[in-house]
């Protein structure tokens, strides 16, 4: 007797490269791309409507075995029926779902630790175990498959890089993965790009070095994000702000901005171990940092208090948002903000 698939397969958490690599499985199982393509619907949470949902799910396969749905941002449709007989009707299309079909719900969530009783444990900020959805997956039991895709700490991001070389016919050396990590932090879609690059940098002939990774990856972006912060500590205005335009220059708005929110993220939990009593051990442990980048970010946390830092991280926020919504443009703003903070306006 074959074995019974899953039908519904949750896919949790905040690695958007896991996430793709997932689904494009899934897309492969379908068989050659003309028919997977005719036999995958890709849905957007946030556009479509329960009877879109029905309509994908419940259509047959042609001349495959399966047919393919993908619900994107899934609880931005699915919460809207998390109620009352509204749930009753969004749990009965799950159950009712044939085997011919494979849905796919992909929610973007993240994994936080908290310490309970002197143990620090970890959970997801929206997709827990009181979730309904969760609760659904206990009680269809194998119908159903939660995926996690975690973002890996700095320790296991030196293990991914490695892994994902392996996977596309090539290799890095140890330290070089530890060096490509450092600069990437977790940032795999970025570190896939790279890796790719490196790789066909040694046309697969050698490993991939120290030397490679320093030459072809980016390590001037992120010494000058340490060094621009540095400046931003020492209310070195003109130098941060010299060095923020330099690397708008090289990169998008958005990469270097993704990388100076990911910078104050980690120095304000740097900060909140070192005023627990942690070292620089407790940090590079606690944020699953390597040490190399555990020290530079404690030495840069003590420069600022802590209510400093829960500012900076909600102005950064808030450019975010105004860039997205048509306000200030977010260099502009960041010029603003990082010339408020050398003048010690924060």
């Amino acid at each position: 007797m074959t074995e019974q698939k899953p039908i519904v397969y949750i896919l949790r958490g905040d690695d958007r490269e896991a996430v793709e690599t997932h689904i494009h499985h899934f897309y492969q199982a379908l068989g050659q791309p003309d028919m997977a393509e005719m036999n995958m619907t890709r849905l957007e949470g946030k556009s479509a409507n329960l009877n879109d949902l029905r309509s994908a799910a419940l259509a047959l396969p042609f001349l495959t075995e399966r047919r393919l749905v993908v619900l994107e941002d899934a609880l931005s449709l699915l919460d809207k029926f998390s109620k009352g007989a509204n749930l009753e009707q969004m749990t009965d299309l799950f159950n009712s779902l044939p085997q011919t079909t494979a849905l796919v719900l992909v929610i973007s969530d993240t994994q936080k630790k908290r310490n309970r009783g002197g143990t620090w444990e970890s959970y997801w900020v929206t997709l827990g175990k009181k979730h309904w959805l969760i609760q659904w997956t206990e009680i269809a039991g194998s119908k159903a498959m939660i995926i996690d895709c975690v973002l890996p700490s700095g320790n296991e991001m030196v293990n991914w890089i490695r892994r994902k070389a392996t996977e596309k016919g090539g290799s890095f050396t140890p330290s070089a993965a530890v060096l490509l990590g450092e600069y990437l932090g977790s940032n795999t879609q970025r570190a896939a790009v790279e890796i790719e690059k490196l790789l066909t940098y040694v046309n697969l002939e050698r490993p991939v070095d120290d030397d490679d990774v320093r030459r072809l990856s980016i390590q001037e972006q992120q010494s000058d994000i340490f060094e621009m912060v540095d400046a931003i500590g020492s209310r070195d205005g003109d130098t941060a702000l010299k060095l923020l335009h330099l690397l708008l220059e090289d990169q998008p708005f958005l990469m270097v901005f993704s990388m100076i929110i990911r910078q104050f993220r980690l120095i304000l939990q740097a900060r909140e171990i070192i005023d627990a009593g942690g070292d620089e051990q407790a940090v590079a442990k606690q944020l699953g940092q390597h040490q190399f980048v555990a020290r530079k970010v404690a030495a840069q946390a003590r420069r600022f208090e802590l209510p400093t830092l829960e500012s900076i991280y909600h102005q950064l926020l808030q450019i975010d948002l105004d860039a997205k919504s048509g306000g200030m443009a977010g260099d502009a703003a960041l010029d603003v903000l990082i010339a408020r903070l050398a003048n010690g306006l924060l």
